[in-house]
């Protein structure tokens, strides 16, 4: 059994590493992933073994909240903006104290007006500590959850914060007593404690605000469904919310309407906007008999539908339940960083001890072995390894539902970023799939299609549709066979006036007796009809490519990916489609189940690969391959069994997918290097005593913004395709050298002034030149290698 919960009081990576080690120790627990960021753990578990019950109070033992979510529990975070409510309350009474307090504690300095007067003194001493109490006061959480956190084993950011901003306090308060006892004292530093509290506070603030920016993806699928629909009972239309839709009633939408559930058009005309579902922008036109799907735009007519799919069965709850799962998952890039930060608390309170023990060891004063103790602690943190990774998933799974691309897992967003071939299945993926006759040879061409069409009629094959299509057109009237066997992926068999026919590729009608006469055949896909001893024809079929096939292949060529094709078709015919396309292999004639093995033969070489197919019937292929792309899923994407779901059919969202998968990946390495970077640095210098605590604590809290900031710089993606104009042919051009934008501009100039070049694309993060054109490519490569750079391939 799989479970989601939601965890509350969790601050840092350390806690949330916490948490997954108490619930992965449960005996029956199979996998535990905890997700800092948004909150949640998702833990598959024996019941036979364990009870959520059990699961709960480990949760609640190890010094947290937890929650089972039922699947139609509200999804509404309220404790975020229950946070930054007490958090904006906090800073309204700490930051105006902070400032009179550094007004006495440091105007001293600059000669301010009562401040040398009360520096040193017993007066200055308490005036100082009056303005602190209420800040220690307001921000007393810390303090709360860092000790339960102690006295339960397991150490964590807020553990930090109260010891160092707590030490300052205390060595605040003792220097006040001495001051009263009449003994000379040191400096106070109140003002410490004060500005670690304020500073931490002030940073928690943004980074849950630029959290919260993280989800929007979700909210914004989730304001697309309509609070209320208009359904018929006992012959009344009336107004109900959403959610008391039944299955099978009658529901109406007018113009301007969104589609409250999943349904099938009863009665109507319209045109329906699927955009912010599938992201194509023109509206479907909908009549009797068409698939509605929640939260399209209804635009021009009244539809009056079955619901058909309500509550968390829509398309809509599907999709919002797949990029929460794929925001909530944890990618494998993640696991150092989840290692680090589960031993990372208890080391920097030990690296802290250690540096307060050796500088009184040295001699050093103790207001200084004290200052450089706090500075390690406050500086420190853990929350900026435990946010590196999730709030980018959060966001690339998040900005790819806006392309109608779902991902179901943070590692098959991580896979995808390092495959190096791209396996197209052809029917509907590169082609329309909606085949129709081209050619019909046969010396009697209606008795063709008469025995064609009878035998293809009970099928849903394109290729049968295809030629009962014809039979229709020319208005052939279709006998009734006595008999009907299909045999997958080679053809059918059936009795029709008393005699056995077969219809199917060459080899199906070999096997069962038919000679094929030596004659030469019509490109397309071929489908052989006859008997045993009489050969009647063959039809020739084709499937118009996709208008943007082309550009697909040509990008994820200047991606550096090999593009191979499957396809059923003789070699002649795929390959004229490859070399139109600019495909790099195929494999022709491949039955349906021989998919799987065509991509284990290319990993068994050593390839990455991505499947790209329709769901359905290259279900093995996507589950053989690193990661499965179903593509064209349209409302249907519960029963596909891919990795990622293409809403849409076109290919160039297989280009966005990667593009997205690249971009999400360079994200959180980015956030991974400052977040080690920043701790590896920034602790070693406070430890030698060159850092303020008040600087630090500073540094720690706008370090964990600067990781988010950096996230939500995904929420600007977007895809880069190439331009192909038409008739040209495309290069892509691997260089070695490239550092800069100078050198992207000398590359780009040096190949512009080839002869045959119409246009020149040069990517520096991918290190390639895309041009097109009719130049001589040993041209090309010598205009790179003049202008001093490498050309690799």
């Amino acid at each position: 059994m799989k479970e989601r919960y939601r965890v509350t009081d969790m601050s840092c990576a350390a806690c949330s590493a916490r948490v997954q080690r108490v619930t992965e120790k449960l005996e029956g627990v199979k996998s535990s992933e905890v997700n800092l960021l948004a909150g949640l753990m998702e833990i598959e578990y024996d019941e036979t073994h364990l009870s959520s019950e059990q699961i709960i109070a480990a949760v609640v033992s190890a010094g947290y909240g937890a929650e089972r979510l039922t699947q139609n529990a509200p999804r509404e975070n309220k404790a975020q903006d229950a946070a930054l409510k007490s958090m904006k309350l906090r800073l309204y009474v700490s930051v105006p104290l902070l400032i009179i307090l550094m007004y006495f504690s440091m105007g001293h300095m600059l000669g301010l007006p009562l401040t040398h007067e009360l520096h040193g003194t017993v007066l200055g001493a308490l005036v100082q500590f009056a303005l602190t109490l209420p800040v220690v006061i307001v921000n007393r959480t810390y303090y709360t959850k860092g000790v339960k956190t102690l006295l339960h084993g397991a150490p964590n950011m807020d553990t930090l914060i109260a010891v160092g901003s707590g030490a300052a306090l205390v060595y605040g308060i003792v220097v006040t007593v001495q001051l009263i006892l009449g003994r000379p004292a040191d400096d106070l530093y109140f003002e410490s404690a004060a500005m670690i509290l304020t500073l931490v506070t002030l940073g928690k603030f943004f980074e849950t605000r630029s959290k919260g920016k993280t989800g929007e993806a979700i909210t914004a699928l989730m304001d697309l469904s309509p609070q209320t629909a208009l359904v018929e009972r006992d012959g009344v239309w009336i107004q109900v919310p959403t959610a008391q839709v039944r299955q099978g009633e009658c529901v109406q939408v007018r113009p301007g309407m969104r589609i409250p559930v999943d349904g099938t058009v009863l009665e109507g005309e319209s045109d329906v906007d699927e955009s912010a579902l599938t992201g194509e922008s023109l509206p479907v036109h909908k009549t009797a008999g068409d698939g509605l799907a929640a939260a399209a735009m209804n635009q021009t007519g009244v539809l009056t539908f079955r619901a058909d799919k309500v509550g968390e069965d829509t398309t809509l709850a599907q999709m919002i339940r797949l990029v929460e799962e794929a925001g909530s998952s944890k990618a494998p890039i993640s696991r150092l960083a989840d290692q680090v930060a589960g031993v990372f608390v208890p080391v920097v309170i030990g690296i802290a001890l250690v540096t307060f023990a050796v500088w009184m060891l040295l001699g050093r004063p103790l207001p200084f072995a004290l200052s450089a103790a706090i500075s390690v602690l406050v500086i420190s943190c853990p929350c900026a390894l435990g946010l590196a990774t999730p709030v980018a998933i959060m966001v690339g799974t998040g900005r790819g539902a806006k392309f109608g691309i779902l991902i179901r897992s943070a590692e098959a967003l991580e896979t995808l970023h390092c495959v190096d071939t791209v396996v197209m299945d052809k029917t509907g993926t590169l082609t329309e799939g909606k085949l129709f006759v081209t050619q019909v040879c046969a010396e009697q061409p209606k008795r063709l299609l008469t025995v064609v069409g009878a035998m293809e009629q009970y099928s849903e094959h394109p290729i049968a549709a295809a030629a009962v299509a014809e039979c229709e057109k020319r208005g052939i009237i279709l006998p009734t066979p006595e008999h009907f066997e299909a045999v997958p992926g080679k053809g059918i068999t059936c009795r029709l006036d008393g005699r056995d026919w077969f219809c199917g590729n060459r080899a199906y009608l070999e096997e069962n007796g038919v000679t094929i006469p030596a004659q030469p055949l019509p490109d397309g896909t071929l489908l052989f009809c006859g008997a045993r001893g009489e050969y009647l024809g063959v039809l020739s079929m084709a499937d118009a490519e996709k208008k943007t096939a082309k550009t697909a292949v040509q990008t994820l060529h200047s991606l550096h990916l090999k593009v191979k094709m499957l396809t059923g078709d003789n070699r002649a015919t795929a390959q004229k489609i490859a070399d139109r396309l600019g495909i790099d292999e195929i494999s022709a004639e491949v039955l349906p189940a021989n998919k799987e093995k065509e991509i284990a033969d290319l990993q068994a070489n050593g390839r990455r690969v991505a499947m790209v197919g329709d769901g359905i019937n290259d279900a093995p292929a996507l589950v053989r391959a690193d990661v499965g792309i179903a593509i064209g899923a349209g409302t249907d994407i519960a029963i596909v069994a891919a990795d990622i779901v293409l809403m849409r059919s076109d290919p160039t969202d297989v280009v966005t997918a990667i593009a997205l998968s690249r971009a999400t990946i360079r994200n959180i390495k980015m956030n991974l290097f400052w977040a080690f970077f920043y701790n590896t640095i920034g602790i070693p210098v406070a430890a030698l005593g060159l850092l303020n605590p008040m600087i630090g604590a500073a540094a720690m809290s706008f370090s964990s913004v600067c990781v988010v900031s950096n996230a939500l710089r995904l929420r600007s993606f977007r895809p880069k395709l190439l331009t192909i104009p038409k008739g040209e042919k495309a290069m892509t051009i691997k260089i070695e050298g490239m550092m800069c934008s100078h050198c992207r501009a000398a590359v780009e100039k040096a190949l512009k002034a080839v002869a045959g070049v119409e246009t020149v694309e040069v990517s520096l993060e991918d290190k390639c030149a895309c041009v097109t054109g009719s130049a001589d490519p040993a041209a090309l490569k010598q205009a790179v290698i003049d202008a001093g750079y490498q050309v690799i391939e």
